[in-house]
């Protein structure tokens, strides 16, 4: 019951932040706040608006397996938002561009223009809908389930699948609600709230680790560092996918594209008053990264040597690691304490999904409405299609409960993977067209054909995984996704010599 009252009193403040500053919820504010944003409170809600609930369950896991090597990765994130600043902004501002696909219009044509707008919309809603699963199911399992319970409701008389229904739907109507009138002007504002709560659930949850360790600040700092699972860097393995240079260059490519290239994460960059503004913003929050992953990782090392303190052995799966620590039948947490920190950590998924799943439904409704219907102006359509999305969006998720399988999950995870390098390849050409001759566009017959290159690129790439696998024993990480984009721009390449 006090988890519902937490996330109840949770979700009124977050009414009273978009009441505030939904202005008066005309297409202007909805899409790009009327670029009146403050920069350092972009920069600080977009540290939340990238950290999802499945980052706040997995990455503390995920040193069982690969240690701290994540962060060669998050250093290569620095870097790749230091390029998208100073290489991408200042084209999206002086163009002026409500949705970043409007750049593919002007320098490739129509066809280029919808096929980069389709894969971001087809891999937003797929990625952001496993993302916001995860997290429901994390929601009705520490908070629906107790409060059923509690009413003495046993399966028997109450369908799970059923409140798992509720859930989901009453989440999604939430975030739709909150949206609905500001869109990206009330998310600048509420995401600055939700980075607030999960990063004060976050480091509370670190303190009672800690505290169970019977260790001091100080302490626990001198041991993480001297765990074997403190480990960073990979130099003498270039098979391993945790190899630094495949790390770190990955890292730089996933930041240009799954930012640089994606609506949802531009949009918010796009609502800076100045270039200057949000190029501040922009390096601010990619800075922050590292300090902000740090300390999940380190989490993760605190958690497995309480384990092992306690002589308990460590969850099958790695992403049980947290949820085990802070679950009402804990072992760790002294009587009476896991309510109170299962309403912590409930409060610290509630903040880092909805800061990621609200933008990217604004997003998907900005696209859909600019890109591919092209009704810039029309409030109506906007409004509709907002709801519409959020249909959609609360469709996928529960047809992740009905399939129920963790391997269709990843499987998603993948295809999101595999559908961003076609934005790379295309933004890629596009850039290097503009520097040839600004006022040159692929002609209409070549620019007809990107739908089928952009298609072809992941297949061929899901061909050459396969085979180096099987041939050489060599399996591909995240660098699959810079492949992926150079052999669209090499197939725009080709195209545009016909």
């Amino acid at each position: 019951m006090l988890i519902l009252l937490s996330i109840l009193i949770y979700f009124a403040l977050l009414f009273v932040i978009s009441r505030v500053t939904s202005g008066k919820g005309d297409n202007g504010t909805f899409y790009r706040a009327r670029r009146q944003a403050p920069w350092y409170m972009v920069a600080f809600g977009m540290v939340g608006a990238s950290i999802s609930g499945v980052t706040f369950v997995s990455v503390p896991g995920m040193v069982e397996q690969s240690d701290m090597t994540y962060l060669q990765t998050c250093m290569g994130f620095v870097v790749g938002y230091f390029l998208v600043a100073y290489l991408l902004l200042p084209i999206f501002y002086r163009l002026n561009l409500t949705t970043i696909y409007t750049f593919l219009l002007q320098r490739l044509g129509k066809y280029s223009y919808k096929t980069g707008a389709s894969f971001f919309l087809l891999s937003k809603m797929a990625g952001a809908s496993v993302r916001f699963y995860l997290a429901c199911v994390i929601l009705h399992q520490f908070a629906v389930v107790p409060l059923l319970s509690t009413f003495d409701l046993r399966p028997s008389t109450f369908d799970s699948q059923l409140s798992f229904l509720l859930t989901v739907v009453v989440m999604v109507l939430l975030i739709w609600l909150y949206t609905r009138r500001g869109g990206i002007g009330t998310l600048v504002w509420t995401d600055t709230f939700q980075t607030i709560c999960m990063f004060t659930a976050l480091l509370l949850i670190i303190y009672m680790a800690i505290s169970q360790m019977g260790m001091n600040i100080g302490e626990a700092v001198q041991a993480i560092a001297a765990d074997s699972h403190s480990r960073i860097f990979v130099f003498d393995d270039w098979m391993s996918k945790q190899n630094f240079w495949k790390q770190f260059l990955s890292g730089i490519f996933i930041v240009v594209v799954m930012t640089g290239l994606d609506q949802d994460m531009m949009q918010k960059n796009l609502t800076c008053k100045t270039l200057r503004d949000a190029q501040k913003d922009m390096c601010t929050y990619g800075f922050a990264f590292l300090p902000a992953n740090l300390l999940f990782l380190s989490l993760g090392v605190l958690l497995i040597m309480l384990f092992q303190q306690q002589g308990v052995t460590l969850p099958e799966s790695s992403d049980q690691l947290l949820p085990t620590f802070i679950g009402d039948n804990s072992i760790f947490l002294p009587k009476g304490g896991p309510g109170w920190v299962s309403i912590i950590f409930v409060l610290g998924i509630v903040a880092a999904s909805f800061s990621s799943a609200d933008s990217a439904l604004t997003a998907m409704t900005t696209s859909f409405c600019v890109d591919i219907c092209g009704r810039p102006d029309d409030e109506r359509l906007r409004k509709r299609m907002h709801f519409v999305m959020a249909i959609v969006f609360m469709v996928f998720i529960l047809l992740f409960e009905l399939l129920n399988s963790t391997s269709i999950i990843d499987a998603i995870y993948v295809m999101c993977s595999y559908t961003y390098g076609p934005l790379l390849g295309l933004f890629a050409y596009a850039l290097r067209m503009q520097k040839k001759n600004p006022m040159h566009r692929m002609g209409e017959c070549s620019d007809r054909l990107v739908p089928y290159i952009a298609v072809a690129s992941p297949l061929l790439c899901f061909a050459l995984e396969l085979a180096t696998r099987y041939l050489f024993h060599y399996q591909f990480g995240y660098e699959l996704l810079m492949v992926n984009g150079l052999i669209t721009f090499l197939g725009l390449k080709v195209l545009s010599k016909h």
